[in-house]
């Protein structure tokens, strides 16, 4: 064999490969360290200019706003800004400080005093921070010096908002710059001398490479080619010496693990052959596997139609829109593969597939058939429209209002038209009522209509409790606790007379006998919290995040006793969830249940009351 020359050997490889790498890391750390060296050098200079500009920008308003009609000093706005800037606005850096009234006079400077009472000329930048009271911030190269300078550019203002004037300054940057450049001098240094410790380390090395590596070179292509029949020479007892010893370890496990393979393989084909349920495998690319007769049945095509093309693809699953991890924590998701012709439904079961590293390799999927369970669920949806819980608190107002009048409320002109009035918003509202009896199968395909409109809510709250005093038990008293200040929200009215409805018409259902509902409002920061509670025999802990799915009844017997169905707690927590508000439930055992839901304020526009 030719003898390799030292640029083509591996010592020279170590070598050369040591010192880009150390080169390598030397340039990342350098410049990430330059880089955040800059910029903390650069935060920190600019930080000790906004102080002192601070306390500048402090004593110059202090100097604006001062009432020179009551001092006898005689002292003049310029003399006193002067003094101002010989005390606070000295300073080495500072190359250039003008402080500027709205008039855009100069009335004080660090450079040129003759400057003061001259207006500012070409910074029209000054004349727009005071017109804007936006400050400015730059840094600038002198065309002249080559300087760089900070330049800000900050407004004067009163208490009141007002603008008084601004500060320009010019702050010389050329010592930050001079330390970043002696540092990075230091650095390219220390890099020079690093690499030349790495050659030298990397030589030591490479020699410790010896010849037996051509020969494991030519016994590893024999096994990569798959002939197991040889073996690797151990010429001694070191790391090269160990490392053969492992291809020979390797050679028969590599055997073992094929035939072993082999048998599970066998018992995997007849588990897959034996499922009631489909099964498909992708690899780590999502393209299909192996999948059993029970997942072909479903697909309706073969193994072979179907192998190496994507799962999401196969399955109609948008991969842009479907997180896999999310569907793994979920458990399942159902998937519509229904065509004009017939509703065919499926849910898929998604397991990740880890290797002994604990990389994702692929997927295991199940599918199963749940048309039928889709039917029956859309059936049992259906029993929403011919549900009559929400009718009964307008027919019981209506009633109420008729009694009175057909005790001889109708012969008061006063009274009567009051009562005609609300039995017939009661009659309206209860076909409005009727209708959103379907506004669950609305809700699902997010098809419900919101009427919102900006209410006061106070009296709107009192309207709908007045309902409750009238139409409610005797024994059951309604504890108000609602603010005196009108608060606006905008909602749909008839939605949210439904969820007090809804919540009201529980608490009267489940309060005692001499029982209190406590009915209070209050208000937060950006939103209303309204509590509904009664003094019933409460929810068990297990129970309590259920009561607002559908059909759910925490005690079966009583809600059919008193003609629940179960819908009205659901329906409230659609109708809170698309105003943006939220609704939940507090209760213990024997003490009663609170309601809870909020709805967000008007959000108000900055500076109008």
């Amino acid at each position: 064999m030719k003898k390799v020359s030292f640029f083509q050997s591996i010592r020279w490889k170590i070598i050369a490969i040591m010192i880009l790498l150390l080169l390598l890391a030397i340039q990342v750390i350098g410049a990430y360290f330059a880089q955040r060296l800059e910029t903390d050098l650069k935060q920190s200079f600019e930080e000790s200019i906004d102080e002192r500009l601070n306390v500048l920008n402090y004593n110059v308003r202090e100097a604006f706003t001062k009432d020179r009609t009551e001092t006898e000093d005689g002292i003049t706005l310029e003399q006193e800004i002067a003094s101002v800037v010989a005390f606070y606005g000295q300073d080495d850096d500072y190359s250039r400080l003008q402080i500027v009234d709205r008039q855009f006079r100069i009335v004080g400077t660090n450079t040129e005093t003759t400057d003061v009472g001259k207006l500012v000329s070409g910074e029209s930048r000054v004349r727009s921070v005071i017109m804007s009271g936006t400050p400015i911030r730059s840094i600038e190269r002198n065309p002249a010096t080559g300087e760089r300078h900070l330049v800000r550019i900050i407004p004067i203002t009163s208490n009141e908002d007002e603008s008084l004037g601004a500060i320009y300054l010019e702050a010389s940057m050329e010592d930050v710059y001079s330390q970043l450049q002696s540092i990075n001098q230091i650095f390219l240094n220390g890099t020079l001398i690093a690499i030349v410790i790495s050659a030298l380390v990397g030589i030591l090395v490479a020699q410790a490479i010896t010849k037996p590596i051509t020969e494991m070179r030519q016994q590893a292509k024999v096994m990569a080619e798959g002939d197991f029949s040889q073996k690797v020479n151990v010429y001694g007892v070191d790391e090269i010496g160990q490392l053969a010893h492992t291809f020979n370890e390797m050679k028969e496990r590599i055997k073992v693990a094929n035939l072993i393979t082999e048998e599970e393989r066998r018992k995997l084909s007849s588990i897959l052959s034996n499922m009631s349920d489909g099964v498909i495998s992708t690899d780590e690319q999502g393209e299909i596997t192996l999948m059993n007769e029970p997942a072909m049945v479903l697909l309706g095509q073969s193994f072979e139609q179907l192998k190496g093309r994507s799962l999401f693809e196969v399955l109609n699953i948008d991969e842009s829109t479907v997180d896999i991890l999310e569907m793994q924590d979920s458990g399942s998701i159902t998937i519509d593969m229904s065509d004009d012709e017939q509703f065919f439904l499926l849910k898929a079961n998604f397991t990740f597939v880890l290797d002994e590293y604990e990389r994702f390799s692929g997927l295991i999927t199940v599918l199963s058939d749940v048309t039928e369970e889709e039917k029956v669920e859309r059936e049992r949806r259906e029993f929403v429209s011919n549900v009559s819980h929400e009718l009964r608190t307008p027919l019981t107002t209506m009633r109420s209002y008729l009694e009175a009048l057909t005790d001889g409320a109708w012969e008061n002109k006063d009274i009567a038209p009051q009562f005609l009035e609300v039995t017939q918003n009661e009659t309206e509202r209860m076909i409005r009522l009727v209708n959103d009896l379907l506004q669950l199968s609305k809700m699902d395909h997010k098809e419900m209509d919101m009427l919102k409109e900006r209410v006061n809510v106070i009296p709107f709250f009192h309207h709908v409790l007045d309902r409750f005093e009238m139409n409610k038990e005797e024994t059951v008293r309604i504890d108000r606790t609602i603010p005196k200040d009108s608060i606006f929200l905008w909602l749909d009215k008839d939605k949210i007379i439904q969820v007090i409805d809804n919540i009201m018409s529980n608490a009267l259902k489940y309060s005692p006998p001499e029982g209190v509902i406590r009915f209070r409002v209050t208000k937060e920061r950006n939103r209303i919290k309204v509590m509904i509670q009664d003094q019933g025999p409460g929810i068990p802990p297990d129970k309590l995040d259920k009561i607002f799915d559908r059909f759910y009844r925490a005690d079966r017997a009583r809600s059919r006793q008193l003609g629940g169905t179960g819908l009205g707690l659901a329906i409230a927590r659609e109708i809170i969830q698309n105003h943006h508000g939220q609704i939940w439930a507090e209760s213990e055992e024997s003490k009663g249940t609170k309601v809870f839901f909020t709805l967000p304020l008007i959000a108000r526009k900055r500076g109008v009351s």
